[in-house]
């Protein structure tokens, strides 16, 4: 992340970047619209779950597993191959989540290493899980191919990240939890499952805020939605770190939290007609 913020509080200084208010108050009125359901009032718990599976499965297809929904629903063996392991790892990472919420802000980089431990899920006796990787230890991340930095900017990047998080910040939430995972993606900081932390990461502040308490507005839907090519295409105008980048990958995530919207939407109204 590269911007002329206030030192002070550079996450908020993003929020006065061109469009970035607009895209911030376009998932406010989106969130605000489905918390607003009639259904919510009394099935928010089975939106929720919904919401969670969807996420998952949307954050396994940018992985590279991109699955039925219905075949994720019906599967129940997840380590037979390197598509049933992408899939299972998502579950699990959307799962344990909601469990971090009350860690996040008090040791960011500890819920970061939960996240690989639990979406690597390999035994105990493999030391390159649940920590960042050392020199000379390889990444294996689907996806993105953009220039890995060495160990020493992960190190400096994540401690400045945390230390952001910590102190707490006036950004939207939008703003935060596109930053978050922006930078776990140029980071890379594990040996793998990256992409997928991220995105859980990023499910974790957009819960953790308050803009989405109840979990119910999965961005990992509308990231799979919006497709591949453009999620890589927004991440590399994160790169730069020009102001018109940063802009752009925030917009991008706003527009995945407003399609994941939409689908909890649809499936509100399908539980209102006694369809699901």
């Amino acid at each position: 992340m590269s911007t002329n913020a206030s030192p002070a509080d550079p996450l908020a200084a993003l929020g006065a970047l061109p469009g970035v208010a607009d895209s911030v108050d376009s998932v406010r009125k989106a969130v605000d619209r489905v918390y607003g359901h009639r259904v919510m009032r009394r099935r928010s718990n089975e939106i929720t779950s919904e919401a969670a599976l969807r996420g998952a499965r949307g954050s396994a297809a940018l992985s590279g597993a991109d699955w039925a929904l219905e075949e994720v629903r019906r599967r129940t063996d997840f380590g037979s191959e390197p598509e049933a392991r992408t899939v299972g790892a998502a579950l699990r990472l959307t799962a344990e989540a909601g469990q971090l919420l009350s860690i996040w802000r008090q040791s960011p980089l500890r819920v970061l290493a939960r996240l690989h431990l639990v979406a690597a899920g390999r035994a105990g006796d493999d030391d390159t899980v649940g920590r960042p990787r050392l020199p000379g230890e390889t990444v294996d991340e689907p996806l993105i191919n953009a220039p890995l930095p060495d160990v020493a900017e992960v190190t400096g990047r994540l401690d400045g990240l945390a230390e952001l998080i910590i102190a707490g910040t006036e950004a939207p939430a939008l703003v935060t939890a596109a930053v978050v995972h922006g930078e776990l993606l140029a980071l890379r900081p594990f040996g793998s499952c990256n992409g997928l932390v991220a995105r859980a990461a990023e499910r974790i502040v957009l819960v953790g805020s308050g803009l989405d308490p109840k979990s119910i507005c999965p961005a990992e839907v509308g990231h799979a939605e919006q497709g591949r090519a453009a999620y890589v295409a927004a991440f590399e105008a994160y790169l730069t770190g020009t102001p018109e980048g940063l802009a752009a990958w925030i917009a991008h995530c706003g527009r995945a939290v407003e399609l994941g919207v939409r689908e909890s939407t649809a499936v509100c109204e399908a539980l209102q007609r006694g369809a699901a």
